[in-house]
């Protein structure tokens, strides 16, 4: 038998069933409905569903097919008029026979609807399988041998799974040995891992060179478009494609129960591959790439190192760190970005939540090996969560709300990293600064001085003799000039001046006048005493005062001394 494509909507009144059977005759329709339970069948097409609200079958009850498209329309009155049936979306629970429940979790209830695609499988295995290959006989292992090893999965609900797993192993978790590690000794060596991994020079350039990363936080992701729902109060509206509900069909029955502890690792492990799944959606825009099982899975802790965490606090955090450690965006505000959407999924609803679990489920579906995560998680994550009660995901909705993730809290001492790059950042800019303006200064002042010194040699021509000397030699503002041809002051500037620009200098600036300052050459004395007493016509003729460029007035200058003959004083 084949399990039909179907749908199910409502509305106060009455159950809307529609049913894609073609190539079926109209006269071969079965009907058949009490309470809970409705049965359709149609060679060879078989439904059976239980559904969450009760049904009459009064006369009231419509039917009709559409031959051209294969629909056949079912509308049955509900028992109590105005009730609501909540989860009509949630087709793979419907699908489950009425009371099937297990002492043990993940067992399957084989069904004449999913024996189909069993069969269907198994071909495409014998398709692809290596003929070729070295095979080893498989050795079931004991309950003794079983309760040795360490647990992981969905609810930490597996074990023994990767024993048989070891060439994919590497290429699907980071975990070395899943079998025999212990949780502690998974976290310890994942932190480890992350220390490792953090670079510190990636994270400020994107601190830094923000661009990007503004552009996608701006980015809008589908679920903060949906509307609120009409049907169920609360939730956001969501739809289905045909695919995703042919993946819901396709999902085999299963019953979990679970206890205390095992539920909550069931929340907490959502929660921290929802955070992934909300990253990797706004890095990438909407648009899944290659690159997308490697993100969601590197993200997730629960995933990558089969990590059972205790706490919400602790998802927070190792979200955190994994954002800033491996992928290509690594800021902080993607973190709280990515913490506000997956707070949005779970305030919108199991329908909003498990369009994202089958989203996951798609990626990792078309990714080899990275399909073995469904079968350890996502599939079984998209069948509980259609049977969770609301009021339990509004509760873990509140405590999320609740939470707070600091800078501080994800160990990697961004804080002083940050603090560092900003003090390094503001000591290049005012030295570039500064440099900047000591140019300007050196060149402006070299232009002052050029002017003085045809200021001061324009009275001595207009007095014919040494009246400008005389000038230049009272002015309180100008150091005395040796001659009338010669601007360029022979007394040193104050040396609080220097003293004043060292310091106000980077180190650079600093060692280039230290070494023009080595370089100065001081006055002779003697000839200094004796430059005072010639007359303006002897000191014209005289060449070998020696001369000190002064690094305030113009680094650069340097003055190279030529060789006078001694003075003949008789």
């Amino acid at each position: 038998m084949i399990t039909p494509a179907f749908d199910l909507s409502q509305d106060p009144d009455q159950l809307i069933l529609c049913i894609r059977v073609p190539y079926t005759r109209t006269s071969e329709f079965d009907l058949f409905i009490d309470g809970t339970d409705l049965k359709f069948f149609a060679k060879p097409y078989f439904l059976r569903l239980t559904l969450p609200g009760r049904i009459v079958e009064d006369g009231r009850e419509k039917a009709k097919f559409d031959i051209d498209k294969g629909l056949f329309t079912l509308q049955v009155p509900k028992e109590t008029a105005g009730e609501h049936f909540e989860g009509l979306q949630m087709l793979t629970s419907l699908l489950a026979p009425k009371g099937t429940r297990s002492a043990k979790p993940l067992v399957e209830d084989v069904s004449t609807a999913c024996s189909e695609g069993a069969e269907d499988n198994e071909e495409e295995d014998e398709e692809e399988f290596d003929w070729q290959v070295e095979q080893e006989v498989y050795k079931e292992l004991s309950v003794e041998e079983l309760s040795a090893l360490q647990k992981y999965g969905f609810a930490n609900q597996r074990s023994g799974v990767f024993a048989r797993l070891q060439e994919e192993l590497s290429e699907v978790i980071d975990l070395q040995n899943p079998e025999g590690t212990s949780a502690a000794e998974r976290r310890q060596a994942r932190l480890e891992a992350e220390a490792s991994a953090f670079s510190p020079d990636h994270y400020l350039a994107d601190l830094f060179e923000d661009d990007e990363i503004n552009r996608l936080l701006k980015f809008r992701p589908w679920w903060t478009k949906l509307s609120v729902s009409t049907e169920q109060e609360g939730e956001s509206a969501v739809s289905f494609s045909e695919e995703e509900k042919e993946q819901l069909r396709k999902f085999p029955n299963r019953s979990f129960l679970l206890d205390k502890p095992s539920r909550s690792q069931a929340w907490l492990g959502l929660v921290d591959i929802l955070l992934a799944y909300s990253y990797e959606v706004r890095s990438t825009e909407g648009e899944h790439n290659v690159e997308s099982p490697w993100t969601i899975r590197k993200l997730s802790g629960t995933l990558c190192w089969l990590e059972t965490y205790s706490s919400l606090q602790e998802v927070l955090e190792s979200f955190g760190r994994r954002v800033l450690c491996y992928p290509l965006y690594r800021h902080f505000d993607l973190v709280t970005s990515a913490i506000r959407d997956t707070t949005k999924i779970l305030q919108s609803g199991k329908a909003c939540i498990l369009k994202c679990l089958l989203e996951i489920h798609k990626v990792f579906r078309q990714n080899d090996p990275a399909y073995m995560l469904n079968d350890l998680y996502i599939t079984d994550y998209c069948i509980w969560i259609q049977r969770v009660k609301s009021k339990k995901v509004t509760a873990l909705v509140s405590t999320l709300q609740k939470a707070s993730l600091l800078k501080r809290d994800l160990k990697l001492e961004l804080d002083e990293l940050e603090n560092a790059a900003r003090m390094v950042m503001e000591e290049e800019q005012q030295a570039s600064s500064t440099c900047s303006d000591g140019s300007s200064d050196s060149s402006s002042e070299s232009e002052e001085s050029v002017a003085e010194g045809r200021g001061c040699s324009q009275p001595e021509e207009k007095g014919g003799g040494g009246g400008g000397g005389e000038m230049c030699r009272d002015s309180p503002l100008h150091p005395q000039p040796t001659s009338s041809a010669s601007p360029i002051p022979q007394t040193r500037l104050r040396s609080v001046s220097s003293a004043e620009r060292r310091e106000a200098e980077p180190a650079g600036c600093r060692q280039l006048i230290q070494e023009l300052e080595e370089m100065r050459v001081s006055a002779d004395p003697a000839a200094e005493s004796w430059s005072l007493q010639m007359s303006d016509a002897a000191a014209e003729e005289t060449s070998g005062t020696l001369l000190e460029p002064n690094p305030r007035k113009n680094p650069l200058l340097i003055v190279q001394p030529q060789e006078d003959p001694e003075p003949d004083l008789g």
